[in-house]
């Protein structure tokens, strides 16, 4: 084998290298949870009444119930970028002073990046089977995610376009924000095919539902409130 014929294979090799390269790197990945911190809520004290016998009595009653259909997560995200081998080692890295992407969470460990869509009917009908949930309810998956306006993101090397999908944006300072493609903390719904996956969009450090903290993201997940063990949920994110 003279030596221009080695030179072209070893650019050949390269290329093909440089592309498995791409695919293999250019979607989200799993996430590290270095912080758990679960609280729940106290359920309020009954009211009391006294009446005298004899009377008769109309009561109306304001009760604020904890939702057990739905669970919550708020966090930040920190991160870096590198270049590594198969082995995790390597050749260089970039601290990232401002972290941009998107988190996302899944009852599967193995979502198919590569099918990434807005989700679709039979997809949410499956998801709301699973986990015991009526799709016509006011907190129902479908009932929730009731609008379409949020911002146009990618993943991995599938874009999602503006408002295309359902979504929702949770409450900031105790507060609910009209729907816009502005809105912080998006929340988007997509599958794979087959499995729901729950999306934001990151913010940096943002004033979040309790405006004495900031926060990167915030998100909503369903749950089965029927289950004797709560449900699994993945982590990923994808930053830049």
């Amino acid at each position: 084998m003279n030596n221009k014929t080695k030179r072209i294979m070893l650019a050949f090799s390269l290329i093909i290298l440089a592309i498995n390269t791409y695919y293999i790197l250019a979607q989200p990945t799993g996430a590290s949870i270095i912080l758990n911190e679960t609280v729940n809520v106290t359920p309020s004290s009954a009211a009391a009444i006294t009446t005298a016998g004899g009377s008769f009595t109309t009561l109306v009653l304001n009760v604020t119930q904890q939702n057990a259909r739905w669970k919550a997560y708020v966090g930040n995200v920190s991160g870096t970028m590198v270049l590594q081998d198969s082995n995790n080692i390597s050749i260089y890295n970039w601290n990232l002073a401002t972290i941009t992407g998107e988190v996302y969470s899944s009852r599967s460990d193995n979502v198919n990046w590569s099918g990434i869509r807005c989700l679709t009917n039979s997809v949410l009908s499956s998801e709301e089977t699973f986990l015991n949930i009526t799709t016509s309810s006011a907190d129902s998956i479908n009932k929730t995610f009731n609008w379409s306006k949020h911002k146009s993101f990618w993943v991995g090397n599938e874009q999602i376009l503006n408002s295309s999908c359902k979504a929702l944006a949770t409450y900031v300072n105790d507060t609910s924000q009209t729907m816009s493609e502005d809105a912080a903390f998006q929340e988007i719904l997509l599958d794979d095919g087959s499995n729901l996956i729950y999306s934001t969009v990151l913010e940096q450090d943002e004033e979040g539902y309790d405006i004495s903290k900031t926060f990167d993201f915030q998100m909503i997940l369903a749950e089965d409130e029927y289950a004797t063990t709560p449900t699994t949920y993945y982590f990923y994110a994808e930053i830049g």
